[in-house]
């Protein structure tokens, strides 16, 4: 078999991975194109590796160690969406970034004297957003 079929077949499936980080909201979802790419990185170094007639097969070694990897980033990943879910309710990937952008930009900078009346209200109006935002 050509080379050029698989690696055409990888390319794909790199490219549809992308396009799922990209464009996609929904974390989970997110997760899977994620593992999408990594599925097609290990078809590459399979197919390489029969390409290439390695006596030691490091195409295939590699790819174990890529599927575990992959199996741990799942496990990971998967338990900070849910984890994420419960304290948001939502695991849309826009809506968090905005969260984290508000609570960055309301944080005072450490060159203002403490005990000012700004500081004392600024944990009340963070709590009040997120009271809002759950």
């Amino acid at each position: 078999m050509h080379l050029a079929y698989p690696a055409v077949l990888a390319a794909l499936l790199f490219c549809t991975g992308l396009y799922g980080v990209l464009a996609r909201r929904n974390a989970i979802l997110v997760l899977m194109s994620v593992e999408l790419m990594l599925n097609a990185v290990n078809l590459n170094l399979v197919a390489f590796d029969v390409w290439l007639r390695d006596t030691l097969h490091s195409g295939q070694a590699l790819t174990l160690f890529t599927i575990a990897i992959a199996a741990a980033e799942t496990g990971i990943g998967l338990a900070i969406v849910l984890a994420v879910h419960r304290n948001r309710g939502s695991s849309d990937v826009d809506r968090l970034r905005d969260t984290a952008e508000t609570a960055a930009a309301e944080t005072l900078p450490d060159d203002e004297p403490h005990g000012t009346e700004e500081q004392a209200t600024a944990p009340a109006g963070m709590a009040k957003k997120a009271e809002a935002t759950a």
